[in-house]
């Protein structure tokens, strides 16, 4: 993910120079007729794709908007490159050398998904006739807001804690600092395939630049499910409901819905310790909107405060473009490869002074 958005950036910052004078791109569309449910309200049910090439933040020196010209000209550049990724391996090429060689790709190039895998998003987001830079509109950089000094120290601890192999294989006797491999619960929720990687479920749900971009949204009188592919996530919006006891959390947060005219609008707090977005706390509050704007559109914004990691809060947004694609089932379970050897390994360790004593 974080290459792909490295490399959209790299994409944008290229362009710079004409951005900046870039004219915002209208489309007229005709007015249309909004489907409603039965109590009324505006139907937002549906499956929709949220792939797209426009990134979270906006590289500096590049407009809010561009002219179709200039997305067409990056989204052809995109796919050059995504061919070229496509390409075939030669089956019998040699191991990559250890730590990698240093180019573009997870863990420096070791190896991982091939490009036919991925499915980042062809196109940018178009908002109100403009082809977006960033889903970031406020603060009007399209940048998300610096964190607060108390984040910063938050942040630093964490960075701080040991995770390369050659900590995490010392004898615990000559190294009491906490390790990221000590438990299998210390391991992020995403890598033990109980949420989804990122912010793919959210709040707020972005999209992740890598595959799995479908969501699915059922709607009731009483609740609003939106199911995300990428793992198997399912979020249950309580209608004009109170939020739970602050003593209650939950990895998606507690999220109670209301309508505001024919927009539906969804509050989430009693987040956990454990779903930090960006680096949050457990007090982040995020409020999501989504509208009917097309027969095949949402237009989803979201706002997100934490006063201690942000000193203010900040907002996204963009379209959902309605696909007629089928999710399926994500086989990415807890107990999968990596987390069944990483305890194995642990319990290895735990043998080896026995070990060393019987001999």
């Amino acid at each position: 993910m974080r290459v792909q958005i490295f490399v959209l950036t790299a994409l944008l910052g290229s362009a710079s120079g004409v951005f900046g004078q870039a004219q915002t791109a209208k489309t007229t569309s005709k007015a249309f007729t909004v489907q409603r449910m039965p109590d009324g309200h505006p139907d937002l049910q549906g499956t929709y794709d949220l792939a797209t090439l426009t990134p979270v933040e906006r590289p500096s020196g590049v407009g809010a908007a561009m002219t179709p010209e200039e997305a067409k000209k990056l989204e052809a550049a995109s796919a050059k490159r995504r061919a070229q990724q496509d390409a075939k391996i030669a089956g019998d090429r040699p191991a990559p050398p250890k730590g990698g060689d240093g180019s573009v790709g997870a863990a420096g190039n070791v190896g991982g998904y091939n490009g036919g895998w991925l499915d980042p998003g062809s196109t940018y987001n178009m908002v109100d006739g403009q082809y977006r830079t960033s889903l970031v509109v406020d603060p009007p950089d399209g940048r998300v807001p610096p964190p607060t000094p108390e984040a910063r120290k938050r942040m630093a601890a964490m960075r701080a804690r040991p995770t390369s192999d050659a900590t995490e294989s010392n004898d615990p006797g000559l190294d009491k600092t906490p390790g990221a491999y000590d438990d299998p619960e210390s391991r992020p929720l995403g890598e033990r395939c109980l949420i989804g990687f990122g912010s793919t479920s959210g709040p707020p749900m972005l999209p992740d630049y890598f595959y799995n971009n479908l969501h699915k949204i059922v709607q009731t009188p009483d609740s609003v499910m939106i199911l995300t592919e990428m793992v198997h996530d399912v979020r249950i919006v309580r209608m004009n409901s109170e939020h739970l006891s602050a003593t209650i959390r939950k990895w998606l947060g507690d999220s109670v819905g209301h309508w505001e005219g024919d927009t539906l609008v969804v509050d989430t707090t009693n987040f956990t310790n454990k779903t930090r977005f960006r680096g949050s706390t457990e007090n982040l509050h995020v409020v999501e909107r989504f509208t009917r704007v097309g027969p095949q559109t949402l237009l989803y914004k979201f706002t997100i405060d934490d006063p201690a990691t942000w000193a203010r809060p900040w907002t996204g947004e963009m379209a959902w473009n309605a696909t007629n694609g089928l999710i399926y089932e994500y086989a990415c379970h807890e107990a999968n490869y990596a987390l069944g050897d990483i305890l194995r390994g642990a319990r290895e360790r735990d043998r080896e002074p026995a070990a060393k004593a019987g001999k």
